[in-house]
């Protein structure tokens, strides 16, 4: 670090940038002037992030000392950000090798520090009591810290924050389950922390002094049971009250066949953490703060973690999981690398057809689509939802369009508005009408050979609670006629124009 304060550009290799946590550290060190290096056994998996190519990837893995060796070359800071979990009942040694040969290859190299994010324990249970999650969490940082290199152990909680398993466990528990039948884990406590705080702590970590060997505990200022986590997500997410009603004899393996019924989370994962939560994790200090100060409005606390998990996912929901183009912009926006159960529940309905007739005229089809041109699809049908949403209090199709053959960003369009458009392309519209989640209607027109186009269409509906699944399987049935009536009279309309234009005298 220089005079001022200013970062010299420590090269920081990080392992584990497909990860929740990995891939979104790479962009804050970075912006913190640090150089980065991934480790990664697919690097393919990492270009479609908007930083891809400001960092430089190895491929390799971390149970592998000759390429951790060949990632460590002039590696100043190094990041452990892998475990084991949902590989197999043999993680715990998995582990075990990984950071072994990590501690090794890292002093051999002359790492200045290393850095790892563990889990936290609770204090008064031995070890060996310990769930075998937290068990080889605590067993990990040991060997880290005994490496010669000195290190910080990070140890937190569950993770606040979209695509975090944690957090899509409780999420998906809480939206699903009006009234839930839980074990008695859900008495709990623990103290949960924001992805951004996780992040912070560990890019201030780069710059602790080298005498520095320790753990730290990371938490937020709420300590919480899981029921309360339960009740307050419903409360930030507006779902009406959840009934929570215990019930001691579920074991943990019983709880982790529960979770998989209820939530996508893989039950591979699902069954080490709900082992895990009958422990009690509370931070026993909070001395991270001596070499990273905490700054004004942090820690968050659990309920702002939630809103900024649930708006960023709502604001880029389609941007993120639909273009290549998006570029998330904040820690708790959903990642590329992301599970695809992350984010919680996304339904979909996917027409394509090829078009006899050239992209142009189907995207004057597309652009020209609702108003007094209709939505070509049953137009009853089309009329009966908008009086629906009229009675509820919506919109219904009273605004149609304020131009007959243009659309704008912005413009209403019926009970839709348009949220994107790529001209000649593209018309995204997102649903202003009243529904218990979010919709969008997608429309592509795509160039095919021969001076063809394909006609992509695409309907996203994101759930809100209970009442939002049962309203899609409610309406479900009716797609094919509705959305796949609509798919081929656009594609009709645009051999039409196709045809009536080539009929027209040249001029």
């Amino acid at each position: 670090m220089t005079g001022d304060g200013r970062d010299t550009g420590a090269l920081c290799l990080v392992t584990g940038a497909t990860g929740y946590v990995g891939g979104r550290l790479v962009p804050e060190l970075l912006a913190a002037g640090h150089r980065v290096r991934c480790l990664a056994r697919d690097p393919d998996r990492l270009r479609d992030h908007p930083w891809a190519g400001d960092v430089e990837t190895v491929r390799g893995d971390v149970t592998d000392a000759a390429s951790v060796a060949a990632a460590m070359g002039g590696v100043d800071v190094a990041y452990y950000l892998v475990h084991a979990l949902g590989t197999g009942d043999d993680f715990e040694e998995t582990d075990r090798r990984a950071a072994t040969i990590f501690a090794e290859r890292s002093r051999a190299a002359g790492v200045r520090r290393i850095v790892y994010l563990g889990g936290l324990t609770p204090a008064d249970v031995p070890e060996r009591e310990l769930s075998p999650h937290l068990r080889s969490r605590a067993e990990v940082g040991r060997i880290l810290l005994d490496s010669g290199v000195p290190t910080a152990v990070l140890r937190a909680a569950v993770v606040i924050g979209s695509g975090s398993v944690s957090f899509e466990m409780l999420r998906y528990l809480t939206e699903r389950l009006p009234v839930m039948v839980t074990p008695s884990w859900v008495r709990t406590r623990i103290q949960p922390v924001a992805v951004r705080d996780v992040l912070r702590a560990l890019v201030g970590s780069a710059r602790l002094p080298d005498d520095v060997n320790r753990t730290f505990d990371i938490g937020g200022p709420d300590v919480l049971t899981y029921r309360e986590m339960m009740l307050r997500y419903a409360a930030v997410a507006e779902l009406p009250r959840r009934l929570i009603l215990t019930l001691p004899m579920l074991t943990p393996g019983l709880s982790s066949h529960w979770v998989g019924l209820v939530t996508p989370v893989p039950a591979s994962i699902a069954r080490p953490l709900t082992e895990s939560l009958r422990h009690e994790v509370v931070c026993h200090e909070h001395d991270i703060a001596r070499y990273v100060p905490d700054p004004p409005g942090h820690p968050l606390g659990f309920d702002e973690a939630v809103r900024l998990a649930l708006r960023k996912v709502r604001e880029a929901r389609v941007d993120t999981r639909w273009s290549s183009a998006s570029v998330p912009g904040a820690p708790s926006d959903p990642l590329p690398t992301d599970p695809r159960w992350a984010g919680g529940s996304l339904y979909t309905d996917v027409r394509e057809l090829a078009v006899d007739a050239p992209p142009a005229s189907l995207w004057r089809v597309i652009e020209g689509i609702g108003g007094d041109n209709g939505w070509y699809s049953f137009p009853l049908a089309w009329a009966v939802r908008g009086r629906l949403d009229r009675l509820a209090g919506g919109v219904g199709l009273r605004r149609g369009r304020r131009d007959a053959t243009r659309l704008r960003v912005g413009d209403s369009l019926d009970f839709w508005r348009v949220e994107e458009i790529e001209p000649g392309r593209l018309l995204r519209l997102r649903a202003e009408m009243r529904l218990p989640g979010l919709a969008w209607l997608e429309l592509r027109a795509d160039p095919a050979a021969g001076g063809r186009s394909r006609f992509r269409q695409r309907a996203v509906f994101h759930p809100h609670g209970l009442l939002g699944h049962a309203y899609w399987w409610s309406v479900a049935p009716f797609h094919a006629l509705v959305f796949g009536g609509m798919a081929r009279n656009i594609a009709q309309a645009a051999v039409a124009d196709a045809a009536a234009r080539a009929r027209e005298p040249a001029r």
